[in-house]
């Protein structure tokens, strides 16, 4: 099936009214499981860890249903559709590091055995309420600014499969009506809401995955796909450290702890299920089985992408254009992947397809709603109301809060992706965002849960410290490269293509690691110098004759 020229996407979908059918049965599906499950969530515990009660292979659903949302899908799409196979190396790390914290229990198993529900909640069970608060903070403000584009993007691929114009209001509209989905069934049913629905969207999600790539081989075959990346892009787009390719050596090392470590053992969203497990054996087991799902939430998408950018570069040179080159339509990488799907997916199927999408979207942005939500009550709000009145919050107002700050991000997660302008991939966002609170989680985190010298001062300390992660936002970036470079006269056009997001943000871990570790040993808390010295002298004062 071959693209017809358009200026616009409007003709370049077999999207059907049958296919409107289907994405609407299915999302009726969904606001009724909200809608039932309301009378379950009677207590915050009930309302953002589920009671404690998921077992291993619903957490595997579930974590698998969240972490491979709509917004994954899409920059994945986009990471291979610009990079090529070199892509492949983020969903290698994801899978192993996965593994790896599975098989150790590397700070989600002892962190469910604090039997805690949030990990702010442990920063206060370890180094005070002071460092609770700042730890809410921080993480629920990098939080929300990290998911600030997943709508504007869940809507991309609306408008991309669907033939919808992007001219116009589409976008807004789209926007908009998945907002209001997402947060009718969030504010009603809480975590379990979140879990009953992210088991569904895992099972209509997996469908979507194999039916969608068997098609895409069977369009433009893998042996093509591997001559176009060859074509197109040379040694870049096999290895992710060639020169001139879309990654490079700090950007594979950044990948490390990114992908390999930050998004499965420290980002909250993944915490949230290992803190809502039936046991610290459970959430080992649970992540094991899940660095498949992990690798493969990486993997498929990347190799849509890939195909995206074959089917595309053997198309006419006038559809070829607008997303190839310098004259590609805005977003071309974002909005080739479900372009391609609209074109290969047959009617009927397009639409079960969108809406395990749609479902993969949905799972996403109420595990994150929830997730930041739950932040703010229990680690920022709840805390300052007891310093202030010495009273607990009472379940009621908690949930109410909750509810409340659900519907607040929702509606700046709507405004942000109407208004901000970067020109980073959205992985790169994401990662910088995500960076702000996990650089100095991951460091406190670690210290905290091992090392028994590491004070409330360094853990301070090191999320300010983390913070600095900001600068790599290419917005930000950009701004202090011109600002110093007016200031000594720097070639700025220089130091912009040599500073990269990834540089920022190793420099970033490593300064938080070094001001943690220095601090906790020239500030100890109390106790840790009440214990040195209560410990026994010396060996070398025994009697000579023992």
């Amino acid at each position: 099936m071959m693209l017809v020229a358009d200026t616009t996407l409007s003709t370049f979908s077999n999207f059907q009214i049958v296919d409107w059918i289907i994405v609407g049965c299915y999302l009726s599906i969904s606001l009724v499981i909200g809608i039932l499950v309301t009378r379950y969530a009677t207590s915050m515990t009930a309302y953002i860890g589920a009671g404690r009660s998921v077992g291993p292979w619903l957490g595997v659903a579930t974590m698998t249903g969240t972490e491979m949302g709509l917004i994954t899908v899409m920059y994945m799409a986009q990471s291979g559709f610009n990079g090529g196979y070199a892509a492949f190396h983020m969903a290698v790390i994801a899978g192993v590091g996965t593994l790896l914290v599975g098989l150790t229990g590397f700070i989600v198993a002892p962190l469910r055995a604090e039997k805690v529900l949030t990990i702010p909640e442990y920063y206060e069970k370890r180094f005070g309420r002071t460092t609770r608060i700042v730890g809410g903070i921080i993480l629920s403000g990098a939080g929300i600014l990290n998911m600030g584009l997943f709508l504007q993007v869940g809507a991309k691929f609306i408008v991309g499969a669907t033939g919808l114009s992007l001219n116009g209001t589409a976008l807004m509209v789209v926007m908009t009506v998945l907002l209001i989905l997402v947060l009718v069934y969030t504010v009603l049913g809480g975590m379990i809401s979140v879990i009953l629905t992210d088991y569904t969207q895992f099972v209509v999600l997996s469908f979507g995955v194999v039916a969608t790539t068997l098609l895409a081989i069977k369009e433009v075959g893998v042996s093509q796909m591997h001559d176009a990346v060859a074509r197109g892009m040379g040694e870049a787009g096999f290895n992710p450290m060639a020169e001139g390719g879309e990654f490079g050596i700090s950007y594979v090392l950044f990948q490390l702890f990114a992908a390999g470590i930050v998004g499965c053992a420290v980002w909250p969203t993944a915490v949230s299920r290992a803190l809502a497990m039936e046991s610290p054996q459970a959430v080992k087991k649970q992540y094991t089985i899940s660095a498949i799902s992990f690798t493969i939430r990486f993997l498929i998408p990347m190799f849509w992408g890939i195909a995206a950018y074959t089917f595309f570069v053997n198309s006419p040179n006038d559809i070829a254009n607008q997303f190839i080159g310098q004259n590609a339509i805005d977003d071309a990488g974002l909005y080739a992947m479900p372009v391609f799907l609209g074109q290969i997916l047959p009617t009927g199927l397009l639409g079960l397809i969108v809406a395990a999408m749609i479902a993969a979207f949905m799972s996403t942005h109420d595990s994150y709603l929830l997730c930041w939500s739950s932040v703010l009550t229990q680690d920022v709000i709840a805390p300052i109301a007891k310093n202030v009145s010495d009273k607990e919050l009472t379940n009621a107002n908690r949930i109410t809060l909750t509810r409340i700050f659900i519907v607040l991000i929702g509606t700046f997660i709507w405004a942000w992706g109407l208004f901000y302008e970067g020109s980073d991939s959205i992985w790169n966002y994401m990662v910088i965002t995500g960076s702000i609170y996990a650089t100095g989680a991951i460091v406190v985190l670690f210290g905290g849960l091992y090392w028994k010298r590491a004070s409330s001062s360094g853990a301070l300390v090191a999320l300010f410290a983390g913070s600095t992660a900001i600068l790599g936002l290419e917005p930000v970036r950009h701004f202090m490269i011109e600002e110093l470079g007016s200031f000594v006269g720097l070639n700025t056009n220089y130091w912009k293509s040599t500073i990269t997001s990834s540089i920022v943000g190793l420099f970033s871990l490593g300064l938080t690691t070094v001001l943690f570790i220095v601090i906790s040993l020239v500030f100890p808390d109390p106790s840790t110098c009440e214990e040195n010295s209560e410990k026994p002298a010396s060996n070398s004062e025994e009697p000579k004759n023992a």
